[in-house]
């Protein structure tokens, strides 16, 4: 299994975005500079977010994006599913509309990968944004 760039960036920026909670709306161009990533690269990731109502965004001088919700109300898990989609470690125990395979009455692994994958939902949905920044603050 891979985390792309997208959930480890967009996570970053996500964070950036509930550590200036207070300040909002926060530039695309703040955000960038205090993680080290580019702008378009954050317009991109920011999309997603919007979509999935994790993050609003207002025009103008004093524009920018911000959290649509405490931090403690958005989980690890919504994020990175808004940013990587749902979580799908093997095509037979996908999150969603897992695929039919031909072994499974019989197949001796499958408990295996459901068990992997419903632990890392357990933990992407235990912490919350205010997780890390707490962590992030220590």
């Amino acid at each position: 299994m891979h985390i792309s760039t997208k959930g480890r960036y967009g996570l970053r920026a996500i964070l950036d975005l509930a550590l200036h909670y207070q300040e909002r709306p926060v530039t695309l161009s703040a955000i960038a500079a205090r993680q080290q990533l580019s702008e378009g690269y954050l317009e991109q990731l920011m999309a997603p977010l919007k979509k999935a109502g994790i993050v609003g965004s207002s025009r103008g001088a004093q524009g920018g994006y911000f959290l649509t919700r405490d931090p403690k109300e958005i989980s690890v898990g919504e994020v990175f599913r808004a940013l990587e989609g749902p979580l799908k470690l093997t095509s037979c125990v996908a999150e969603e509309q897992a695929d039919e395979c031909y072994r499974k009455g019989n197949c001796g692994s499958a408990f295996i990968w459901q068990e992997i994958q419903e632990a890392i939902s357990q933990i992407l949905e235990k912490y919350t944004l205010a997780d890390l920044m707490a962590r992030e603050n220590a």
